[in-house]
Parts: structure tokens; sequence; C-alpha cells
């Protein structure tokens, strides 16, 4: 499974902090009915907007930070933890959507403000992968692999790779690492990787 896997090399993006709002939050953040548009046309069931916000931790701020489109169900502002220490909120590693217990943050627009009392995250970083594709490597929706970031002087392998089995629409693969991540592995938006095995079985290996 891992010399085929290994084969099919997919791109790794880097994001940057962004939020995730809800139609509630946008309203009072930047009045009434604002649209979240994409910065450019898209089929993408996410996308960039044009509207920016700025967020207030206790030490620090980020002025101009994106807000993703469309709006969602739940506040969530994604960072990385070089981001969090610059704030001054504890850098707490979680899943997209998983954010009971995570610190709040204040978010200014145009209009008003917002202050969440929970939804800042570090994301874990992840492989989105088609059922086609999870179906040809016995790959199921939660595993943890060993994700290979390819680059010309610093390639490396980050464990703790969770995949989502459902997405991209291809057959194919997509992971995202936060901007800590890709500074580690020297590239600044995109690169490409693959997957060199399951994280439990390759631990066994080195062990046996």
């Amino acid at each position: 499974m891992a010399n085929e896997i290994a084969k099919e090399k997919f791109p790794v993006l880097v994001s940057a902090r962004h939020l995730h709002l809800t139609r509630e939050t946008v309203d009072i953040l930047f009045g009434k009915d604002h649209p979240i548009e994409p910065v450019e046309p898209t089929e993408s069931r996410q996308f960039l907007s044009t509207t920016r916000a700025t967020v207030v931790g206790p030490k620090g701020r980020f002025e101009n930070v994106a807000v993703m489109g469309p709006c969602r169900k739940f506040n969530q502002f994604e960072i990385s933890l070089t981001d969090a220490r610059a704030l001054g909120v504890p850098g707490i590693i979680r899943m997209s959507e998983d954010i009971e217990g995570t610190p709040g943050i204040k978010i200014v627009g145009t209009v008003g403000e917002v202050t969440l009392d929970k939804g800042v995250i570090v994301a874990k970083r992840h492989i989105h992968m088609s059922p086609a594709m999870a179906e040809r490597h016995n790959i199921q929706d939660g595993d943890v692999v060993w994700l290979v970031i390819e680059s010309e002087e610093r390639t490396l392998i980050f464990d703790d790779t969770v995949v989502r089995v459902g997405g991209p629409p291809d057959e194919g693969a997509l992971a995202h690492i936060d901007t800590d991540e890709g500074n580690a592995a020297g590239i600044a938006k995109m690169a490409y990787g693959y997957i060199a095995g399951k994280s439990d079985e390759l631990k066994k290996k080195l062990l046996s």
C-alpha cells in the first residue's frame, strides 16, 4: 500500500490565517446582508472573499484578515502557533468545527465588532481525499498518515496528518498546512507531496 500510494502526488497548500463567520456575525460586522463574494470566480465549495476584518487579541492584533466564504453555521478563526503567540491566546490544535474549549477573540468590521467566547484554533494539518483514491489505497476517513512534502532544500515528513475522505471532487487529494508548517518545509504557497503510509503501520515497522 505504501509504495503504491507514494506514486500519487497531490498539491499541498499553505493556509494563512483566516476567518469563517456566520451570517449573523457578518451582518453585525459589516452591515445587514453584506455580501460575501469570491475574489475571483470559482466553483469551489469554499472561497477567499473580498471581505476583510481586524482581529484583536490580549497582546496584539491582525489587520486585513481574510474572511472565507460562504457563511458557516459557526464562527472560527484559524491561525498558526506563531500567530497565537503574537495575539496572546493559547495555541490549541484542533480539526475544523471542533471549537469547544478553545479561546475567543474580538473581531472588528467596518460597521461593528463582535467578541467571540470560543473559536480560535490552530488547524490540524489534514488531507482532503476523494472516495475513489481512499478506496484504491484502503484509507478510511479519520486515518492518520505520514505526509511527505517535497521542496528543493527542505523536503520533510509530517506525522499526525488526518485524512478527510469526501473531497476534492476529482479522484485525487489535496493537503492543507499552516504557515509555520510551510516555512518548515521551505514553501510559500504550494508544493507537492504524497502519503508515505499510515502512521501506526509505519511506526510498527520502525520498531520491529
